[in-house]
């Protein structure tokens, strides 16, 4: 079957989704093609199936890429109260949970339904479970040849995504076809991922299941959310936004008491001599995890027997406790990818390949990576919009 479009889309994930809606509504014929069965399959288990579809604090400094200025076009021109005033237009009940997340009262089904709706309006033509064998182009655009058709069309949008979550169909094909364009690619790395421990920190792998309020720090970058100890290694929103950041070698510090002032032992030994760290870390953390740090400080009986020093010492130690991964639990568990196609080879405004003339990449195909918290859809929806103003 031959057939022909304005605007042909691969990957029917957010971004591709958001574009082909936009883009139908722009009164472009659009085909949007995905290998997968259905479309939306990450939408629809994210946020515990309740889709954290936006965060309102959105910013630019919220998102990693070796141009930090690059998201900043397409995020102020499409914003998450736009895509709430779509939400509410489509009567989705929603709340807000903590730092600025967005999430459907019900479920993520509502998401991709509002969003297929918005495609079934615009004209858009679906196609799933039909996986591309070859692009080429030539002077009038583009010619895409999948296992059922050959379509030809004047643009080509690139929206599938980066590896992670493979179970969920997703692959490397975004990063292949970029470079059969020429187009540059930023190596891709797991992100918003569980890391590993071993050696002396495997000794915490006895507090699985233990997750307490924390300061994750890698480098410059630290956030204050949970962090969960697990079988193997350290997960827990703090420490999957610090994985972004991390890079093989590199330390992670946990802040375990955030809320202490300074010199709070030296107070408390001269306010309760009789005391013990035991007692003093068992009322601010899990039982657990308070013996597991008393013993690795090896302060037993009461803290006026400790030297003042001693006691700075274990100050130090509990605000910024070395921790040194050895990996990432990877592409598997990664919510998402750092890396993809540079920034350099795209405008900011439309996502157009600067040298390749109707070639588009959006979402996380692109080197723009958000924070844990709903980040990542908004750069989806963005950018599928600016890419929509220009096909």
């Amino acid at each position: 079957m031959n057939s022909s479009y304005d605007v042909v889309i691969l990957g029917a994930g957010a971004a591709g989704l958001m574009c082909a809606a936009q883009a139908g509504g722009r009164g472009r014929s659009v085909l949007l093609l995905d290998h997968a069965d259905q479309p939306g399959k990450k939408i629809l288990i994210s946020g515990g199936g309740r889709c954290n579809f936006t965060n309102i604090h959105c910013a630019p400094d919220r998102f990693l890429s070796a141009n930090p200025h690059f998201a900043r076009s397409a995020l102020s021109r499409f914003t998450p109260q736009d895509f709430l005033a779509m939400v509410e237009a489509h009567g989705i009940a929603w709340h807000e949970k903590t730092l600025g997340q967005l999430f459907c009262d019900g479920s993520a089904r509502q998401i991709v339904e509002m969003l297929l709706a918005a495609c079934a309006k615009a004209g858009v033509v679906l196609r799933c479970g039909e996986s591309v064998r070859q692009v080429t182009r030539h002077e009038a655009g583009f010619t895409i040849t999948t296992d059922r058709q050959v379509a030809q069309a004047r643009s080509l949008v690139i929206a599938t995504g980066g590896p992670s979550i493979p179970k969920m169909g997703a692959t490397g094909f975004a990063y292949d076809l970029a470079r059969q364009f020429g187009l540059k690619v930023v190596e891709p790395r797991p992100a918003l991922v569980p890391l590993t421990l071993s050696g002396d920190d495997a000794l915490f792998r006895e507090l699985s299941g233990v997750a307490t309020d924390v300061v994750a720090r890698c480098g410059k970058a630290a956030f204050r959310e949970a962090a969960l100890f697990t079988h193997r290694g350290l997960s827990g929103p703090a420490i999957l936004q610090v994985s972004s950041y991390w890079r093989r070698g590199d330390p992670v510090a946990i802040d375990f008491l955030p809320e202490a002032e300074a010199e709070w032992l030296l107070r408390a030994k001269r306010a309760t001599p009789r005391t013990t760290m035991r007692s003093l870390l068992r009322a601010a953390l899990p039982a657990r995890l308070a013996d597991a740090l008393t013993e690795r400080l090896d302060l037993h009986g009461p803290i006026a027997n400790a030297q003042d020093a001693a006691l700075r010492k274990a100050e130090t130690s509990l605000s910024h406790w070395p921790f040194q991964p050895t990996g990432s639990e990877g592409f598997a568990k990664a919510e998402v990818t750092v890396g993809g196609v540079s920034t350099a080879e795209l405008s900011s405004k439309t996502m157009e390949a600067r040298r390749v003339p109707g070639l588009f990449v959006i979402g996380e195909a692109v080197d723009v990576t958000g924070w844990l918290g709903g980040y990542n859809f908004q750069w989806a929806w963005a950018s599928g919009w600016a890419a929509a103003q220009a096909v």
